[in-house]
């Protein structure tokens, strides 16, 4: 039986990077996206040597609205990630309100909301999976990356609060935690601060986009059917 799964912020690399790996395990994909529309054909182009449905959807999760535009469009579900997100740096006496409410729209508001409308699909087959794409940051907290890491670790008490709830329902909820991923989100760096970055962390490289896949892969598959309510740091042993 074919079985469905969405990833939010399907464009980004760790978003393709999922898409890929579910795809080549035989998902058919909801992919959404808000702005990069080239990524999301360069992605459906690459996922086409495989035989999944692959459904674009935009919506801009950023928005009160947005998440409905997903919900509209999703039908048979499985499995849910969580990956949409976008970072902010800077001192938190300088952060501007409308900031720290697009922040919390993306990484907060609308992934519970979307996930509120989604979830009685799930509870009436009695299983689906659940994984969140939080951070390194959520877990141990950054200066400068102050709303950034308070989001992030209001992810993690909705990945242990929700996989309580549902876990009689046949439904498991993690996270994954990300340290430093080698994607866009990084290019606010120079070089030499990408060093120092990697000079940190005990493996001695950042993380790709592939090894975040991976780790979603093990999550939604049923190698870790006994395993709920867990946050899997994916960091190089940065943070432990």
């Amino acid at each position: 039986m074919n079985k469905f799964a969405l990833i939010t912020g399907a464009s980004g690399g760790i978003g393709q990077a999922i898409a890929m790996k579910l795809a080549e395990e035989g998902y058919s994909l909801y992919l959404h996206y808000n702005e990069n529309v080239s990524s999301i054909r360069d992605l459906l182009q690459a996922l086409s040597i495989y035989n999944g449905e692959y459904i674009p959807i935009q919506a801009d999760l950023s928005t009160p609205q947005g998440y409905k535009k997903i919900v509209e469009n999703v039908f048979t579900i499985d499995a849910i990630v969580h990956n949409s997100g976008v970072s902010h740096y800077g001192l938190f006496v300088e952060t501007d309100p409308a900031t720290l409410e697009k922040m919390t729209m993306i990484h907060m508001t609308s992934p519970l909301l979307l996930t509120k409308e989604l979830l009685p699909k799930m509870i009436r087959q009695q299983s689906g999976s659940i994984v969140l794409i939080t951070s390194i940051w959520g877990q141990t907290g950054a200066a400068c990356e102050v709303v950034y890491s308070t989001v992030k670790g209001a992810q993690i008490a909705f990945v242990k609060s929700l996989s309580k709830e549902l876990a009689l329902n046949g439904i498991r909820v993690n996270g994954i935690a990300p340290g430093a991923v080698d994607t866009t989100m990084l290019s606010q760096f120079s070089s030499e601060e990408l060093e120092m970055v990697k000079g940190e962390i005990p493996m001695g490289r950042l993380a790709a986009p592939k090894d975040i896949a991976e780790s979603v892969s093990f999550l939604i598959s049923e190698r870790s059917s006994y395993i709920t309510g867990q946050i899997i740091g994916v960091n190089g042993g940065w943070y432990t």
